[in-house]
C-alpha cells in the first residue's frame, strides 16, 4: 500500500494489497477497497462503499455520498462497485436509500468527469457515461450502453443493453436496447451499428435487428401484433427486445415517425 501523509484513512476500512491513495483523499470507516484500488488526490470513499479490484478514483471524485432523496432518513444503506472502473474528476455516486439496499456499478464501467449515479441505480458491466451524464434514482442502465455528454435519464427509467443516446438527450421513458435513442425529449433514430459492431455482433444479426426495428418502430403495427411479427423472427437478440419491452413500466421511446403516426 502507499497512502499519502496527507491522506485520511479511518482505521476501520478494509484496504486490499497495493492500494494507493494519494494527498487530501478521505477513506472513511466501514469501507473495503480491493486490490490494486487507486483513489487519486481529494477523492472520497464514504462508509458502506464495497469496491472491488483495480478501480481507479480520479481527483475530486465522491463515492458513496447520502443519497438526494427527501425520503431518507439516514438508515445504513451500501454502494457496490465492481472491478477496473475508472470514475473520473468530480463524479458523485450516491448510495441506496432504503435500509440494506444498494447502487450497483458493474465492472470495466467508464464514468467520465461530473456525471452523476443516483441512489439505486444499476449499471451493468461496460458502461459508459460521458461527462455530465444525469442518472436519476433507481435508473436501469444496461451492459456496454453509452451515454453521451449532458444526457438526463429519468428517475425509474431503464436504458436496453447496448443502447446509445446522443449528447444532451432527454431520457424520460425506456430506451430500446441496440437502439440509438436521441434528442429531447428522446426518439428512437436507428440502431447503435457502431456500438454493435464493436461487440462483435455480424452482419447476419444486424439484418435481423434491422428487420425486427422496422416492424416494431416502422410498421405502424398495433404493438402487439408488431412484437407477435418480431417473435416469428425467431433470434435470440430480438427475443431479447421483446422481452425488455414487456418488462417496461413507463413505455418506451419509439421513433419520430412513430409518434406522429400514433397521435394522427
Amino acid at each position: 500500500m502507499g497512502i499519502h501523509p496527507t491522506a485520511v484513512v479511518d482505521p476501520g476500512a478494509r484496504l486490499g494489497a497495493g492500494v494507493i491513495i494519494g494527498p487530501f483523499a478521505v477513506v472513511e470507516a466501514g469501507t473495503d477497497i480491493g486490490d490494486g484500488c487507486e483513489i487519486r488526490a481529494h477523492a472520497v470513499v464514504k462508509r458502506f462503499t464495497r469496491m472491488g479490484r483495480e478501480n481507479v478514483l480520479h481527483e475530486g471524485a465522491v463515492v458513496g455520498g447520502e443519497p438526494q432523496d427527501v425520503s431518507f432518513r439516514g438508515v445504513p444503506s451500501e454502494l457496490h462497485i465492481g472491478d477496473r472502473n475508472v470514475i473520473r474528476e468530480g463524479v458523485t455516486i450516491h448510495r441506496g436509500t432504503e435500509p440494506g439496499s444498494a447502487t450497483v456499478v458493474g465492472s470495466d464501467c467508464f464514468l467520465m468527469a461530473c456525471s452523476h449515479v443516483a441512489h439505486n441505480d444499476r449499471l451493468g458491466d461496460g458502461v459508459i457515461l460521458a461527462n455530465a451524464v444525469l442518472l436519476g434514482g433507481y435508473v436501469d442502465v444496461g451492459e456496454r450502453a453509452f451515454l453521451s455528454g449532458g444526457v438526463g435519464v429519468h428517475q425509474f427509467c431503464r436504458v436496453g443493453r447496448l443502447a446509445m443516446s446522443g449528447g444532451n438527450s432527454r431520457i424520460i421513458m425506456d430506451a430500446l436496447p441496440f437502439v440509438n435513442t436521441t434528442g429531447f425529449p428522446g426518439r428512437a433514430v436507428g440502431l447503435n451499428v457502431v456500438g454493435l459492431r464493436r461487440a462483435g455482433f455480424d452482419a447476419s444479426a444486424l439484418r435481423v435487428l434491422k428487420q425486427a426495428y422496422r416492424i416494431l418502430l416502422r410498421s405502424k403495427l398495433p404493438l402487439a401484433t408488431a412484437l407477435d411479427q418480431m417473435a416469428a423472427l425467431a433470434d435470440p437478440l430480438v427475443d431479447e427486445m421483446i422481452a425488455f419491452i414487456r418488462g417496461s413500466k413507463r413505455g418506451f421511446h419509439r421513433s419520430a415517425r412513430a409518434t406522429e403516426a400514433s397521435s394522427e
